[in-house]
């Protein structure tokens, strides 16, 4: 009887490991995936990832990223890659419409990868403690609720890619430090995510191992367990081909833009304008984490201090070094960017986990409890007075939101989710006071119902009123368009709009130099579906301007005809004589010149 029981047990263990595995999935899947592809792309990065990839799939050229006639050396290929079997698959236009599930669905799947991995970490552990099922289960929801993992997840671009990738990566070097698994799958992970981002994953990944040898104490093992060498030439094996394919295909720009502009650039001099004091990413984790964050504090201060553990009882130690290299890498570049925390957000889900896994009876134990749960019934009570703040929403872009969120009705139902998750988190938290995480458990389903049944919603309305404007403005380009009309955007630029309309799109600001430049580019650029053309009596071209911009003085006095309304956004048919007029007229009286061709690392 009993050598029949203990040979169940194992089993038995079994099964409820893949269980809880497929709960987490379910999870992920709900708040990463459900309704991923019912709005549009949100400008204006993800409509740039999601053009070059549905070029690469139209055209057969996989080596090379390309978007509006342009080439994109910003990021190497494998998120564009991944895009394209999308936009790749039959009936793609029917199935997929709006073109987000193809270019949204890489990120999305790889932070529902990523949550998996977390949870089987820790079911993995050799130690079993009391409630360590329900800790593997947390450490991924407080991962994938983390405000930044549920806003890059669900757009086109390669954070999350990359963030699940390198994540994989560092949790299989440590898994492989425990005892567990083969020595290569880590280094293999790793090239994978060099071709999603670049050598920064290498950087992050040495720095993290290496804090964490150092304050464990354990280099020997480390080394001969990992065996960096050969790990090394794995990475480059995986990685390096396309690098050097590209290189020698795209020679000198390529180089001068990825390497110089997009690495070393960003890293030592400010780009874009993202210039950020030096604490910038302190509020950034304290945001990043919400509204876990106090448990987040106490597990970082709990793997910093006291003695080095046993190998398989080191994880807590790990992600602080995980999360502290992080921090320590992305604050010392001089250009900063809230998406650049993403890979510190698995760290900070297992920090999150365990220290709550830890909590014990006392003073300090009620404190952090009570901590954590006070910026959910904060912001159940805002959500809850929605009636007194959202008419005083201002967005140009969006007029009407205030009103359409009272009307939804998605404030209340927001609200009454994050409620009952609170009072079920104290109700858990007063049946079972002992050593347990139940109650964030109880607390983090709240949140993942807030997201389905509130928040998911709330992103469809600001995609109809943000974003619907410019669709439909790309589809009155297709059907107004005559012959081989060239398209071109002033003032507020969405990328969108080349995406929608497929058609190489001519971007100007509201620089005073905008109708010279727009002139002379039409006359002289040549991009890939875009060729010069004289400003003759027989020439025209299609104009999307927004009701500001149409109102400066450089555009004021432009001759027009009005094709059609849709928000903000105007699309004009202009003769190109006209223009020619316009623009030598208003050069002579502002003294304006032309400046289109002067450096710009990034010209779309």
């Amino acid at each position: 009887m009993t050598r029949n029981a203990d040979s169940q047990a194992p089993r038995t263990r079994g099964r409820r490991h893949w269980l809880l595995l497929a709960l987490v999935a379910a999870a992920g899947l709900a708040l990463l995936v459900f309704q991923l592809g019912s709005t549009g792309l949100v400008d204006e990065t993800p409509p740039l990832f999601a053009a070059s990839a549905r070029a690469m799939a139209e055209t057969g050229d996989w080596l090379t990223p390309r978007v509006n006639g342009l080439p994109r050396y910003d990021k190497p290929p494998l998120v564009y890659w991944l895009m394209g079997v999308g936009y790749a698959l039959p009936g793609q236009a029917i199935w997929d419409p709006l073109g987000t599930w193809s270019a949204r669905l890489p990120s999305a799947l790889s932070s529902v990868a990523l949550m998996l991995l977390l949870s089987d970490t820790l079911l993995r552990l050799p130690q079993r403690k009391e409630g360590q099922a329900i800790t593997a289960v947390t450490a991924a929801l407080a991962f994938a609720l983390s405000p930044l993992v549920l806003l890059w997840s669900r757009i086109a671009v390669s954070d999350a890619l990359f963030s699940a990738l390198l994540s994989g990566a560092l949790l299989l070097f440590w898994r492989r430090y425990a005892g567990q698994g083969r020595w290569w799958l880590p280094w293999v992970v790793l090239g994978l995510a060099v071709l999603t981002k670049g050598p920064v994953a290498v950087v992050l990944a040495a720095l993290s191992m290496a804090l964490f040898a150092t304050l464990q104490r354990d280099w020997p093992r480390l080394w001969s367990q990992l065996r960096p060498w050969r790990g090394l030439a794995l990475t480059a094996a995986v990685a390096l081909p396309w690098y050097l394919l590209e290189l020698l295909v795209e020679g000198k720009p390529y180089w001068d833009s990825f390497f110089g502009y997009h690495n070393l650039q960003r890293f030592t001099g400010v780009v874009n304008n993202h210039l950020q004091p030096w604490w910038f990413f302190l509020p950034v984790l304290v945001v990043a984490s919400l509204p876990f964050t106090p448990l987040l504090l106490a597990g970082l201060w709990g793997g910093l201090r006291g003695k080095a553990p046993a190998p398989e009882q080191s994880l807590q130690r790990f992600a602080a070094c995980w999360l502290l290299a992080v921090f320590l890498f992305f604050t010392s570049a001089a250009t900063k960017l809230p998406s650049y925390w993403i890979p510190a957000t698995p760290a900070a889900g297992l920090l999150i986990a365990l220290a709550a896994q830890n909590l014990r009876q006392g003073g300090r134990g009620v404190a952090l409890r009570t901590l954590s749960l006070m910026p959910l019934a904060a912001l159940a009570v805002g959500l809850a007075a929605g009636p007194l703040w959202a008419p005083l929403i201002v967005e140009p872009e969006m007029p009407g939101l205030g009103s359409a969120l009272l009307a939804s009705g998605d404030l209340e139902k927001a609200s009454l989710c994050l409620s009952l998750g609170l009072a079920a988190a104290l109700l858990v938290w007063a049946c079972r006071p002992l050593r347990t995480s139940a109650w964030l458990l109880a607390q983090q389903l709240g949140v993942v119902a807030f997201v389905v049944s509130a928040l998911v919603p709330l992103i469809a309305l600001g995609d109809q009123q943000r974003q619907q404007p410019v669709r439909r403005i790309a589809a009155a380009v297709v059907d107004r368009r005559q012959g081989d009309e060239p398209l071109a955007m002033v003032g507020i630029l969405k990328p969108s709009l080349h995406f929608y309309a497929r058609q190489v799109v001519i971007f100007e600001g509201i620089q005073p130099s905008g109708p010279l430049n727009l002139n002379d580019r039409l006359a002289s650029e040549r991009r890939r579906g875009q060729e010069p053309s004289a400003p003759d009596g027989a020439n025209s071209l299609l104009l999307v301007i927004d009701a500001s911009t149409a109102e400066l003085p450089q555009w004021r006095g432009l001759p027009h005809r009005l094709l059609q309304r849709e928000g903000l956004y105007r699309l004009w048919r202009v003769q190109r004589q006209d223009l020619d007029q316009w623009a030598q007229s208003w050069a002579r009286r502002s003294g304006s010149r032309l400046d289109w061709q002067d450096p710009r690392p990034e010209r779309y």
